[in-house]
């Protein structure tokens, strides 16, 4: 039983389209210049951008335990990953006493942790990626 569609089964005698195994690539129009490439392009992206893992005093408040370093923490899953180190931020309630080793603060946390008599301590910056000496 046949297609119904005869010698070239819709796909016309030749050119890429009509071979086997043709799959379009992702934005293709047919030739038309593709509306991502049509667009102007916008802003800027800096090379040399620092990404830190993030928690706030209150997920620490949530979390058992008194004392968190950055290990700790991707260990009890609350950080996937340490990326250029970890930063403590300000959100959220303390109300108990805790101790904190990471590699940078905001003001606000600090503030937290020692109103609540607990301890922040800072440890040095973590070595780069795949860099090799």
């Amino acid at each position: 039983m046949g297609s119904g569609r005869g010698k070239y089964s819709g796909r016309g005698a030749k050119g890429a389209k009509s071979i086997s195994g043709y799959s379009k690539m992702r934005g293709f129009e047919g030739g038309q210049m593709p509306l991502h490439r049509r667009l102007p392009k916008r802003g800027f992206t800096n090379i040399f951008r620092k990404e830190y893992a993030i928690i706030n005093v209150g997920a620490l408040e949530q979390l058992q335990g008194d004392s968190f370093t950055p290990e700790s923490l991707v260990e009890l899953g609350v950080i996937k990953k340490l990326y250029d180190g970890l930063k403590v931020l300000g959100s959220g309630e303390l109300t108990r006493k805790i101790t904190v080793r990471a590699h940078f603060y905001s003001k606000s946390a600090l503030e937290k942790i020692n109103n609540a008599g607990g301890s922040a301590e800072t440890i040095a910056k973590p070595e780069p990626v795949g860099k090799a000496d």
